[in-house]
């Protein structure tokens, strides 16, 4: 009948912002690498790519993620590309692959791709990460480069061949054929020199002296010039050791070597160079050309150096963020799981103790429901500093889930866990969490486990235990600490050290009086939910108040038992929580209302419900709350039952509640006078109300007066 709404506007989480935050970051240092950025998980997927892998393959990196090699290329290339990557992750060994890439169009270019496996903490291959770079110009260089060489030499023997048959026929040809031959090894010298000068990597060529012992310049290209910082004519004819006497410490002359007495060509891998002028990352390809000569082909990947070295750092820093709660700062269920096993290994095999505590902020979702998920963050997150500052500082204080906590700590035997649990639950019982508008106390439900004591084989059993022991604390009613002794009605010898503040003793006697103290404690509750609706509606709070003076009047003359007229009267004070969930605007307005605005206000028996349904000491004021707007003729809401199908407590609770709305002043119309709302009363018997619960309200009216 009463108007209310709930603006229950959720604000962007912090954690959202947070995580966000952390993304950009990421997407920016990988997409301001110029390089290709790949990485896969173990089953070929891609889980992250830059923006330059898009680029080079035409997609969007948001249309790669979450595909594999099969999905994007064709079936002979993707093949090809998953048995490379089989072949790292199986051995753990990086490679340097010259692979074809192709894009949607089907255009090929060449890239050069260091691939290397990825490992969790556990020494565990978890997937695959590729960097790589076109290498397509290079690959045409060095084609025409062995073009131009095969046919310089064919060419040469061609035209010795016909100079010899020349020689022999016409031998007064002999000066001119010589002419013509010198010329056309001019052309083919000068074409070589155009295309060795301007190819992209630094190419030298040396003559092998000395048995393969000495290496000597005699050629140095322009990018060679530029990537060492030397002139060509200031190395040509000397020993490179004697230019670049690093080279021996790299490892280089050895390849030098190697590839001179097999014929064989190596890639070097990148290493870090530095000689008077420059230094630097250089990779390196080694040849024998046939007539003995070594070419060394080699390019400046210090930027690509510094990039890999960019994105390990940027991997470290998402793995440590990977285990921190980003709301409250503590670690996450994540660490939790490793830390537990570590401090059980450390535990069991040095013999000491390890004590386990989970704490659960009893009703946390009704703080939610009356003044905001942001306020309930904010407490969230005074609780986490709270505890943290309670407990030891080597102990490990974990958010477990929601408004779950879990504190490991090594070395505390059993005794000392119950007496640190109940020295926190004290002050956090103590403590006023919120801010300067809202200020909450908040109730606390706690297990502890230690080991040995309570048996485990591993880590995870002391948590699964513990959980199971809060469980129970919370069908006790909460506020309170247990022990697996507890829940077995056990006890536990008291602590020796008589120095200790509080033994074991005195918290079993406290636990007695609380649980003495249960039905006030019960009592006071529903008062503070009660209180709760007055933020919103004034008239609300004091409306509950007189109704649940009339439905004890009517509970007792029909003979109730005692505690299902408690459990009525309970219900008529809390019977308009959901109104919490109203707006104000159609909870004080002076019109009528709109359907739309009704149907809005018909939602308040739900939302009550939902308020209290986590609260378990108030299971059984549910259906008397929810059912409250019934009418005997099956036309209320929200189930639209009729008759006896209501229970009698919302039978009771909606008369009661119809005549104290009636005789009230509401912001749409004064208060009804005493005989106008009796006869609306009457006229509702047997259609809106109750009939036999009608006449009885009217003789205790009538009692009244």
């Amino acid at each position: 009948m009463d108007n209310t709404d709930f603006h229950n506007k959720t604000d962007e989480s912090l954690a959202d912002g947070l995580l966000c935050k952390t993304e950009l970051q990421q997407k920016s240092i990988l997409n301001s690498i110029p390089d290709i950025v790949w990485l896969k998980d173990r089953d070929g997927r891609f889980v992250v790519v830059n923006e330059a892998f898009g680029r080079a393959c035409g997609f969007k990196p948001e249309e790669l993620i979450g595909k594999t090699d099969l999905d994007i290329w064709p079936r002979e290339l993707a093949q090809r590309y998953s048995a490379d990557d089989k072949e790292v992750m199986g051995s753990g060994k990086r490679k340097l692959i010259d692979e074809p890439l192709a894009d949607k169009e089907g255009k090929i270019q060449w890239v050069e791709t260091i691939k290397t496996a990825i490992y969790n903490d556990r020494g565990e291959v978890i997937g695959i990460t590729g960097i790589s770079r076109d290498i397509t110009e290079r690959k045409r260089y060095e084609e025409r480069l062995r073009e131009a060489s095969a046919e310089l030499g064919i060419r040469v023997k061609v035209r010795t061949a016909e100079l010899s048959r020349i020689n022999e026929e016409l031998s007064s040809e002999i000066a001119e054929s010589k002419k013509i031959g010198e010329y056309i090894i001019k052309d083919s010298e000068f074409r070589f020199r155009e295309l060795f000068n301007h190819i992209g990597s630094g190419v030298a060529v040396y003559a092998v002296e000395n048995n393969g012992m000495d290496f000597i310049f005699v050629d140095f290209n322009s990018a060679a010039e530029r990537i060492e910082g030397a002139k060509r004519k200031d190395v040509i004819g000397k020993n490179v050791l004697d230019v670049f006497p690093s080279f021996k410490d790299s490892g280089l002359i050895d390849v030098f070597k190697k590839v001179w007495k097999t014929g064989e060509p190596v890639h070097h891998p990148a290493f870090f160079y530095k000689n008077k002028i420059v230094s630097g990352w250089r990779e390196n390809y080694i040849y024998r050309l046939p007539r003995g000569e070594i070419v060394e082909v080699y390019d400046d990947v210090t930027k690509r150096k510094n990039n890999e070295l960019k994105l390990i750092k940027s991997n470290e820093k998402l793995k440590e963020l990977a285990l921190i709660d980003s709301q409250t700062g503590l670690y996450n269920h994540r660490y939790l799981v490793e830390a537990v096993e570590v401090e059980f290994h450390r535990s069991r095999r040095y013999a000491h103790p390890l004590a386990v505590i989970m704490l659960d902020i009893d009703y946390f979702k009704s703080i939610n429901d009356v003044y905001g998920l942001q306020f309930g963050d904010f407490v969230l997150k005074q609780f986490s500093r709270q505890l943290k500052m309670m407990v030891r500082k080597y102990d490990i204080v974990v958010r477990f889930g929601g408004e779950e906590f879990v504190v490991i700590s090594p070395g505390l035997d059993k005794q000392e866990a119950l007496i640190l649990s109940q020295k926190i639950l004290e002050a956090l019982n103590l403590y006023n969490f919120g801010d300067k508008k809202h200020q909450v106390k908040l109730k606390i439900s706690m297990g502890v486990v230690s080991y040995p004591k309570d048996h485990a084989l591993k880590g995870m059993d002391l948590i699964n235990l513990v959980e199971k022991i809060l469980n129970k604390v919370k069908e006790a009613g909460g506020n309170r600490v247990y022990s697996l002794s507890d829940i077995r009605g056990e006890g536990d010898p008291a602590p020796n050290n008589h120095n200790k503040s509080l033994d074991i003793r005195l918290l079993k006697s406290k636990i007695d009086k609380l649980n003495k103290k249960a039905n006030q404690s019960l009592t006071e509750a529903i008062f503070a939910f009660a209180k709760t609706i007055e933020l919103k509606d004034h008239y609300t709070g004091e409306h509950v108040e007189i109704t649940g003076h009339y439905t004890n009047l009517i509970a007792n003359k029909l003979g109730l038992p005692k505690y299902e007229t408690e459990f009525i009267h309970q219900a008529s004070m809390l019977h308009d929580l959901g109104k919490i969930g109203i707006s104000e605007k159609i909870l004080l307005k002076k019109s009528k209302l709109t359907e739309k605005e009704f149907e809005e206000i018909k939602k308040h028996p739900q939302i009550g419900a939902d308020i209290l349904r986590p609260v378990h000491f108030l299971h059984d004021l549910i259906p008397l709350i929810f059912y409250h707007h019934e009418r005997w003729d099956g036309l209320g809401y929200p189930g639209g039952i009729k008759g006896e199908e209501i229970p009698i407590g919302a039978r009771i609770i909606a008369l009661a509640d119809v005549y104290q709305a009636l005789t009230s002043d509401r912001p749409y119309r004064k208060a009804y006078s005493k005989a106008k709302a009796l006869k609306i009363i009457k006229d509702g018997s047997g259609t809106q109300f109750d009939p036999k619960i009608t006449n009885i309200f009217l003789k205790i009216l009538q009692e009244e007066k």
